[in-house]
């Protein structure tokens, strides 16, 4: 069942109250059911905001009771009757006359609820609190050294377990190989307390290891993808690259193959900001982050983002066409000025044909608000647009690209020299967009996408 916040059903009964329209017609405007609507309108007239929170209390019988022989005496409906008691759910109501009617004042007593516990509680990764244990005086020579031989064999049962990692969770696979492991050296029955593993698990575990993996072939074509991709593509990548190999899966079982191969995919964070003020022209948004178009060449973003290599400063400009998010040219410089905008501009209207003339988003950088830049737009009868200041969501698209650029290229990598860096940008474009799938394009690279629309259908 849905759960609705207290602002929520305040709007929907200030709106039915204050308006025109009935339940049926305030229910269809905020997608609820409209005795939903009457339940909320009478519960607040009855009771103000109170009758609208959510409460969690347990009724006496004496409670139930009086409710069900006031609702008969009264002739109300179920209706009436929780808007008048403030009883939140018509079930409940319901479920108190089923259970009055089957055994009277007894049955509304209330009840534990879940099943009854018929086995005592403990959790499956961590064993059984031990019995209490005979003080040394009153032990047999026998008694003691079987607690020396269970105390050594704990201890290195939590020393393997230790070596695992701090705070990972302990499977039981994982648990029957640490026992083999130690049984060379401590007898299976001190190794299973330690561990609090039955010996039939255990026994379990040991023919599953032996038994063929099932995943094998998956598990190298999965390894070989991710090192191919340097640790770029996650699990949904994997997957349609597998199932563009012939060899599809479920992403499910991709992602918990990756899980135990150790495999995990890089991450990001920041960015250069290019907004010195006002200076310049702007223009408006006109983009209105509608970043879907059905041709190539029609809608384009760019922005400007900032590398520190070496010591040195670099920015990169590139220029991304929306329809496929393609990188359409790009430029790299040692400071952000003017002609690096300039230069990414020119390479990008050569691949204009006759006709074309898209619009080019960016935010509020000072370079976009150049003379000479706003020139060279109009002189290719390209369409400016601008980000409201602040507002880096109007920009998404271009944000993601660098996030993606800078977790798979950038971070954790280091760069002998600048220029090693700049040819490894260089190689990335090219790679991003010639063979870097995206489930977004149907599991096509962003040029496999638009070749493909340009073949006649």
């Amino acid at each position: 069942m849905a759960k609705y916040s207290l602002a929520f059903k305040l709007r929907v009964v200030r709106h039915r109250e204050q308006s025109l329209f009935g339940s049926r017609t305030t229910a269809a405007e905020f997608g609820i059911d409209h005795s939903t609507v009457e339940k909320w309108c009478a519960a607040y007239r009855l009771h103000g905001e109170d009758g609208l929170r959510k409460r969690y209390r347990q009724y006496s019988s004496a409670f139930k009771a009086a409710v069900l022989q006031r609702m008969a005496s009264e002739g109300w409906s179920i209706r009436q009757t929780c808007a008048i008691f403030n009883i939140p759910a018509f079930s409940t109501l319901r479920q108190w006359q089923r259970s009055f009617a089957q055994g009277g004042l007894a049955e509304l007593e209330p009840k534990r609820r879940g099943r009854a516990v018929t086995m005592a509680k403990h959790t499956p990764h961590t064993p059984p609190l031990p019995q209490r244990r005979k003080a040394a005086e009153n032990m047999t020579p026998q008694e003691i050294n079987d607690e020396l031989e269970y105390l050594r064999a704990e201890n290195d049962y939590l020393k393997k377990l230790k070596g695992l990692g701090p705070g990972k969770a302990i499977r039981r696979e994982e648990k029957a190989r640490l026992i083999t492991e130690l049984r060379l050296r401590h007898a299976l029955k001190w190794l299973l307390k330690a561990a609090g593993m039955p010996r039939s698990v255990y026994y379990y575990w040991c023919r599953a290891s032996v038994r063929p993996d099932r995943y094998a072939d998956e598990k190298r074509r999965i390894a070989a993808i991710f090192h191919q991709h340097r640790g770029r593509y996650g699990y949904r990548r994997i997957t349609w690259t597998l199932r563009r190999q012939g060899h599809p899966l479920n992403h499910k079982t991709v992602q918990r193959l990756m899980g135990r191969l150790g495999l995990a995919c890089r991450l990001r964070a920041k960015r250069y900001r290019s907004y010195r003020g006002e200076e310049g022209l702007t223009a408006p948004n006109r983009l209105q982050r509608q970043f879907e178009t059905d041709r190539p060449n029609h809608k384009w973003v760019t922005d400007v983002t900032e590398f520190k290599v070496r010591g040195e400063r670099l920015y990169l400009s590139p220029i991304l066409d929306l329809y496929n998010q393609e990188i359409v040219s790009y430029e790299i410089a040692r400071s952000p000025r003017l002609p690096l905008v300039m230069t990414m501009l020119k390479r990008a209207t050569r691949r204009l044909a006759p006709g074309e003339a898209p619009m080019l988003h960016s935010d509020q950088g000072w370079q976009y608000r150049m003379p000479p830049y706003r020139q060279a737009l109009d002189q290719h009868g390209i369409e400016p647009s601008m980000s409201r200041k602040g507002n880096c969501h109007d920009n998404a698209v271009m944000e993601n690209f660098f996030g993606i650029l800078k977790s798979e290229c950038f971070h954790g990598r280091t760069f002998k020299t600048v220029e090693a860096f700049i040819l490894e940008i260089k190689r990335y474009i090219r790679y991003y967009n010639h063979d870097r799938i995206k489930e977004k394009l149907k599991g096509l690279s962003p040029v496999e996408y638009r070749t493909q629309a340009l073949v006649p259908g």
